[in-house]
């Protein structure tokens, strides 16, 4: 087995490692200081300086829309991308300098795929140039979302439109004023016997009439403006019904299709997060003294140094086995790695950047070093895109299947 990256993935490393060096963490803090200004000023939900102006030069570089899949315009493939996606993952804002950033990469998956034409003009050509921001419109406070089925947002058909009824929660990216679009998903027909065929997915300009935005929610405190978690009522929503994607009752089908890509895609950003987690918790030992000597010599940091080491490793391992299957067998036969990682990364850099923060004493869980902001971010991700709950017993499921008829 070669686990050697190719001459044009090494090539690419270097090329996202030197921008990063040179241009992103001299600015990390540089970027929470201009929020906390515009905060200051009366208005946290405007775009930052910093990535406008690192955009620019990221696109310049020739390291733009990495994410895209090859079989749509792109140029790499998952396996390809894993590692270049681990080193933006670095820094939680660094993807949107890169135009990879959550929901985005998501959305613009979706519209690449499932899109009809006039919509790629609208909104994908936008996006993909990141002109314009989007958010995805899927989980609501009033159910228990792991069971996505469970959604009750109504989208109805009137004539030549559809109007839509309900409430959202952690639609992130929605509070960011470029966000134009989102993509919702609601029920169409409430009463298909068949409960995965009730569900469509449709485009909603941000700035439809009845769209309103209540308020951001926040993650142990932090609302990460200006991008944002919001919760959204919609009330009366008019769009046209060339909105919908591929058709009434494909709202599944639709969601297979962009969380596969988009759970590996966090899971390479955060084993970036874990890493850098370990770099800076062996820095911090190295430079502070306790008890007559470096703390990085007492044994306790030893073990939990080795501990780390072994855990992103085979969690980076489990990422790159889950894209080489994407690519080789798709990513319905991949579901049981892509699951599995889905579990696996969250819980193995949450407990990283915990241990980061023990390093970095009273300090780690203020805002004077990166390892708080980290853990709040990473927390959320054992969430995202289905619950730890929800893959594990995907996982059980596919394993029991093996021995049914033996």
């Amino acid at each position: 087995m070669d686990f050697d990256f190719t001459p044009k993935v090494k090539e690419l490393q270097g090329r996202v490692s030197a921008f990063m060096n040179e241009h992103v963490y001299p600015n990390e803090f540089k970027f929470h200081e201009e929020v906390e200004a515009n905060r200051a000023k009366g208005n946290a939900w405007i775009p930052t300086r910093i990535v406008e102006e690192l955009k620019v030069k990221a696109r310049a570089a020739g390291l733009w829309n990495l994410w895209r899949p090859k079989d749509h315009g792109g140029t790499l493939t998952n396996l390809e991308y894993a590692p270049l996606c681990e080193i933006m993952g670095r820094i939680s804002w660094a993807p949107e300098v890169f135009n990879c950033s959550a929901p985005d990469t998501g959305n613009m998956e979706v519209l690449l795929r499932y899109g009809a034409p006039a919509h790629q003009k609208q909104w994908l050509e936008p996006l993909l140039a990141g002109e314009i921001r989007s958010a995805f419109l899927m989980t609501e406070p009033a159910v228990a979302s792991s069971d996505a089925t469970n959604i009750a947002c109504r989208v109805e058909r009137k004539g030549d439109e559809y109007v839509i009824n309900g409430r959202k929660w952690w639609s992130s990216g929605a509070g960011d004023p470029r966000c134009k679009v989102f993509i919702l998903m609601g029920k169409t027909d409430p009463d298909n016997a068949d409960r995965h065929l009730q569900q469509s997915m449709v485009l909603v300009p941000a700035d439809a009439k009845g769209v309103k935005i209540l308020r951001a929610l926040s993650v142990f405190g932090y609302d990460d403006a200006p991008h944002g978690h919001m919760e959204v009522d919609l009330v009366d929503v008019r769009v046209p019904a060339s909105n919908i994607l591929l058709g009434e009752g494909r709202g599944f089908e639709i969601a297979q299709g962009r969380l596969g890509p988009g759970r590996i895609h966090h899971c390479m950003r955060i084993i970036g997060q874990a890493e850098r987690a370990l770099e800076l918790l062996c820095k911090r030992l190295q430079a502070r003294v306790a008890f007559g000597k470096p703390v990085a010599e007492q044994s306790v940091w030893h073990e939990r140094i080795a501990e780390a080491r072994i855990m992103i490793e085979q969690a980076r391992l489990l990422t790159l086995k889950a894209a080489f299957m994407m690519d080789t067998v798709g990513n319905k036969a991949a579901k049981a790695e892509i699951a599995m990682i889905k579990v696996l990364a969250p819980n193995i850099a949450q407990q990283v950047i915990d241990w980061a923060i023990q390093a970095h004493g009273g300090g780690g869980v203020s805002q004077e070093f990166a390892v708080a902001q980290m853990y709040a971010h990473n927390r959320t991700l054992r969430l995202a895109d289905g619950p730890d709950e929800v893959h594990r017993s995907q996982i059980a499921k596919l394993e029991l299947r093996k021995y049914q008829h033996r």
